[in-house]
């Protein structure tokens, strides 16, 4: 009997595991005394890209990340931090203060917030569905529908003619 294609192996998302990798990165680089760069520097040797004979996600590892958009999304969310929090700030309900969000949640939104800025990046829609597809894998519903929400806030001020009048 042939085996159905899900089963033969998992189809490789290298945008998605580049931006997981970012989430992962930003959320260590918040918790840790490491600098961002020095961050970016771990992943890339440590947890970027498949280990021979291994099947993929084992010890944290991200195998189909893409180590220049990994490290652009990083990037972008450290440099512009302070105007991506702000935005944050004024995107998320008043009784939820940045601060007191899930630092994974945080780190989400950030990475998410910093693609969004960028003038040259993917279709604001599919940066937020593919942020909605990571927070799911991460949080549940509340949570999931939360980063939709301010992502969607963010997407509409910096990129206003992608949603029309």
């Amino acid at each position: 009997m042939a085996t159905s294609p899900r089963k033969q192996r998992r189809r490789p998302r290298p945008h998605t595991a580049s931006r997981v990798a970012a989430v992962q990165a930003l959320f260590q680089a918040e918790q840790g005394p490491e600098n961002p760069e020095t961050v970016i520097d771990q992943f890339v040797r440590h947890r970027l890209g498949e280990l021979p004979n291994a099947g993929g996600f084992e010890d944290g590892r991200v195998p189909d990340a893409r180590v220049p958009l990994f490290a652009r999304i990083v990037r972008a969310a450290v440099r512009q931090q302070d105007t991506i929090d702000r935005m944050l700030a004024e995107a998320l309900p008043q009784d939820w203060p940045l601060m007191r969000i899930d630092p994974v949640l945080r780190a989400l939104l950030r990475a998410g917030s910093a693609e969004l800025a960028m003038a040259d990046g993917p279709p604001a829609r599919a940066v937020i569905n593919e942020y909605l597809d990571i927070a799911r894998g991460f949080f549940g519903r509340a949570e999931a529908a939360l980063a939709n929400a301010v992502l969607d806030r963010i997407a509409r001020l910096l990129r206003p003619a992608e949603f029309g009048a």
